[in-house]
């Protein structure tokens, strides 16, 4: 379960869902008969997805449909505790450096080859090349050497213990028969992974009309069995209002409802339309401020940017109170959560002292100079967010108020995507959101070597803070490794390179002939494969 932008965080909220015994609460099974096959299950999203290989992409449309084409080893439930897939059983030495993987029997690709331990041994050698290109190198880097001891069985020698292994089980298994020959360094550009992705998972790929939709369907020769829908169609739609509209009308089955819809969702629940589902996502939402800019070098800028930004009222008046201010990088579903950061209230006089502490006066025209450049940027985020566009316009206005000039910019999510990462860093502030990992480790995102090709892309650089991330990573004692994290996130917040905004809850709204489904902190289409239509 890896780290994923986010194109739509329904909405925040401060407290662990109680809403499985309230009006929208609905997350536990709805099974109630016998699973039916057969339908064509259409779920809508805003965000179009950039590629379908888990070891290069990093937006989450891209990820969610990945998980209906490929299976990894693990996957994380929805106590977010790890449970075999691909892996039948593994088991670890007493020092923790060799985990023995045994997969399962008979598993096979979805153009019928057989899938063995050399397909993993070759998915696992890819992030270890050192001509690898992806973002996903540090999940792997402990991985000292990969091995098949025979073709259900692989054994991996790990460099020192390392405590997140068990998330780096996670990835999609790739085929070699067909991926083999191709140059490590040409693999995430290739056409495997946009025209016929093959893997092993429930859904085969189909289609993919960019802009419109992406279709898989049922693949009969699951090892698990054919799932229970015979396709799905992932529908990508404009914006929310045009979302909302399909699912009033039943055009689509399956959606995620921003804050902003969340009564109108209520609504279509009371009138039998739909089944809403609540529950408190595994992210958070944030604002980036890009430190290639020198705009945002000066920590204390960052500081009072933040002091600048009533998220309260931004919370109730985008929201519609829906969601709790967030201040750390964590989520306060993670065992990891430090809930004792330091707190960055709205403050406006305080914003404005900081400011001219750091050289910044207004001009003639009120904007804030320094050396004769005006404090004026560009701020990123993805259309069809209804939030997130209305908090960009929030943002314009309340820096207005410290004399800071912003121009909102909303652009097509893939696009934005790539705009945004490694390596075009074409940004100065972004509005975006992470869905985390099951496990804690701050690496990925705020380690220093996460700058040039990984998900650091605001540039955060603390050489104490790396230290500390390299250590957390072989503690094995999980209360010793929380109060390492702990420091990293106080850390972190102390330096505000996000200004941490709201921690969401998951809203989907879901066909009342949906039946299976599970509410997943994390993954939306948790085992989809168990899904099925009652029509």
């Amino acid at each position: 379960m890896s780290l994923f932008l986010a194109a739509c965080n329904a909405s925040p909220s401060s407290e662990p869902s109680n809403d499985d015994e309230g009006e929208s609460g609905t997350d536990t099974e709805q099974a109630t008969d016998e699973p039916k096959q057969g339908g064509d299950l259409i779920v809508g999203s805003i965000g179009a997805p950039t590629l379908f290989n888990d070891l290069y992409s990093t937006d989450i449309s891209s990820s969610d449909i990945s998980g209906w084409i490929y299976d990894g080893l693990v996957v994380f439930d929805e106590n977010l505790e790890p449970q075999p897939d691909l892996a039948k059983e593994w088991k670890t030495s007493d020092d923790g450096l060799v985990w023995t993987i045994k997969l399962h029997e008979g598993v096979k690709f979805h153009d019928g080859e057989p899938l063995t331990a050399d397909d993993v041994v070759f998915t696992y050698e890819i992030p270890l090349h050192e001509d690898y290109t992806g973002p996903r190198a540090s999940s792997f880097e402990k991985i000292e050497k990969v091995e098949a001891v025979d073709d259900t069985t692989v054994k991996m020698t790990l460099s020192e213990p390392y405590a997140p292994f068990m998330d780096s089980l996670t990835y999609g298994i790739l085929p070699e028969h067909i991926l083999g020959d191709v140059p490590v360094k040409e693999l995430g550009e290739h056409e495997f992974n946009t025209k016929n992705p093959i893997g092993s998972g429930p859904f085969k790929f189909e289609e993919w009309k960019e802009g419109q939709y992406v279709k898989v369907t049922a693949f009969e020769d699951y090892f698990e069995g054919r799932p229970n829908l015979d396709s799905i169609t992932y529908k990508i739609v404009p914006d929310a209002n045009a979302l909302m509209a399909q699912i009033a009308n039943g055009d689509v089955h399956q959606a995620s409802v921003q804050s902003p819809d969340l009564e109108t969702a209520k609504k279509l629940e009371e009138e039998g339309k739909i089944v809403l589902s609540t529950d408190l996502a595994l992210s958070y939402t944030y604002i980036g401020w890009n430190q290639k800019n020198e705009l945002f070098q000066d920590e204390k800028v960052r500081q009072a940017l933040t002091h600048a930004i009533d998220r309260e009222t931004m919370i109730s008046a985008v929201l519609n109170g829906d969601g709790e201010v967030a201040h750390a990088p964590s989520s306060p579903l993670s065992w990891a959560y430090n809930e004792d950061v330091p707190k960055f209230g709205y403050d406006v006089e305080k914003a404005k002292k900081m400011l001219e502490e750091a050289g910044w006066t207004p001009g003639d025209d009120g904007i804030l100079q320094k050396d004769g450049k005006k404090f004026q940027f560009e701020i990123k985020t993805n259309q069809g967010n209804k939030a997130r566009e209305q908090i960009a316009q929030v943002v314009q206005e309340q820096l207005k108020q410290v004399g800071i000039e912003v121009k909102p910019k909303i652009m097509e999510w893939s696009a934005f995507i790539e705009d945004v990462t490694a390596p075009n860093w074409n940004y100065d502030a972004v509005i975006l959101g992470w869905a985390l990992s099951a496990d804690p480790d701050p690496t990925a995102i705020w380690h220093s070597k996460e700058r040039e090709a990984g998900l650091n892309f605001v540039h955060f650089s603390d050489p104490e803070l790396d230290k500390l991330m390299d250590e957390n990573t072989k503690e094995l004692d999980q209360e010793k490794r929380k109060e390492m994290i702990a420091k990293i996130q106080e850390g972190i917040v102390e330096q505000q390179p996000y200004t941490f905004l709201y921690y969401p809850n998951d809203h989907y709204a879901l066909d009342p002939s949906i039946k299976g489904f599970t509410h997943h902190p994390r993954s939306e289409y948790y085992n989809i494969e168990n899904w099925w239509m009652d029509k």
